[in-house]
């Protein structure tokens, strides 16, 4: 496979004063797909506007033509199957089957905290696993077949009707993030990408060199996972999502570095590559013109 480039909008523009303008120039720009995160709020942007993801991937689809929307990620933290299944059934249907949804067990965030009841403790790492391998099988059904009844430890649904499906068959697709052995055997039967951030006990203090043997690590146990149950891992898509790795902001520093970092995981197997669109003023600081020209360039600098 080919290597593609995404990039990332957090929702934190009022749409008419900012935020519809970086989804257009994202699609000029050339990117393939335009994600956005779907959480209540987020780390450093508490405090600050921050829009809901289905209502913004509506809004984007609405303004673009041919780039490709999403999620990254979705959780179970705030979010039930059933409904969210009409959601995106509904979005991809107003999108002209563009949206990908990406896909996660979430973290111990602002969206695993708001909905507790007083006393309530939040889910420990192993609850968000038995939810997580819970909630994508019974979404997967939602989103293929026309009528499902569950009963399961954590979601239900009777007779939930999701007619007439998605435009995308026989279902938008899923990238599933995950780095352990549980949400990697998601990702093997479920996903049609799977999504990293890199290992984040490395962020602080590791090197670059070190990331690339932790992600060369995740792709080989994703492709054990793929053995397993008979399937070929090549044909699955690998998304690294930028940021979250101890190159930081390096690979947005020149178009040189951006080769450098883009070429070294493509040797690893990556397929796709997501760059945060530039926030000035926060972890995602960086020179639109940069930004823009790596967009327009970096991969026609790979060769």
């Amino acid at each position: 496979m080919s290597l593609r480039l995404s990039t990332v909008i957090l929702p934190h523009r009022r749409w008419h004063q900012g935020g519809r303008s970086s989804w257009t120039r994202a699609e000029q720009l050339g990117f393939h797909t335009a994600y956005t995160y779907d959480h209540l709020s987020w780390r450093s942007f508490r405090d600050g506007p921050w829009f809901g993801a289905v209502p913004t991937l509506t809004a984007a689809a609405s303004v673009t033509d041919r780039m490709r929307l999403g999620t990254l990620v979705t959780s179970p933290n705030f979010r039930h199957p059933v409904t969210l299944a009409k959601e995106l059934i509904s979005l991809d249907d107003i999108s002209g089957g563009r949206i990908t949804l990406g896909i996660g067990a979430g973290g111990n965030g602002f969206d695993a905290m708001t909905l507790l009841q007083e006393g309530q403790e939040p889910w420990t790492p192993r609850e968000r696993a038995d939810r997580f391998a819970e909630f994508v099988p019974l979404l997967d059904r939602l989103l293929t077949e026309d009528a499902v009844t569950y009963e399961g430890t954590f979601y239900s649904a009777r007779e939930a009707r999701n007619i007439p499906g998605c435009v995308q068959g026989p279902r938008l697709p899923f990238a599933v993030a995950a780095t352990g052995p549980r949400g990697l055997k998601l990702a093997a039967r479920h996903g049609q990408a799977w999504v990293t951030t890199g290992d984040p006990k490395l962020y602080e203090n590791g090197t670059p060199e070190q990331s690339v043997q932790a992600l060369r690590g995740q792709l080989q146990k994703l492709s054990e996972a793929c053995a397993a149950i008979g399937r070929d891992v090549a044909g699955m898509d690998k998304v690294l999502l930028t940021g979250f790795t101890p190159d930081r902001s390096r690979p947005l520093e020149s178009l040189d570095a951006f080769v450098d970092f883009a070429g070294r995981h493509r040797e690893l197997g990556f397929t796709e590559i997501v760059l945060h669109w530039p926030i000035p003023d926060s972890d995602f600081a960086a020179d639109e013109k940069v930004f823009e020209d790596i967009a327009m360039e970096g991969l026609a600098q790979l060769g």
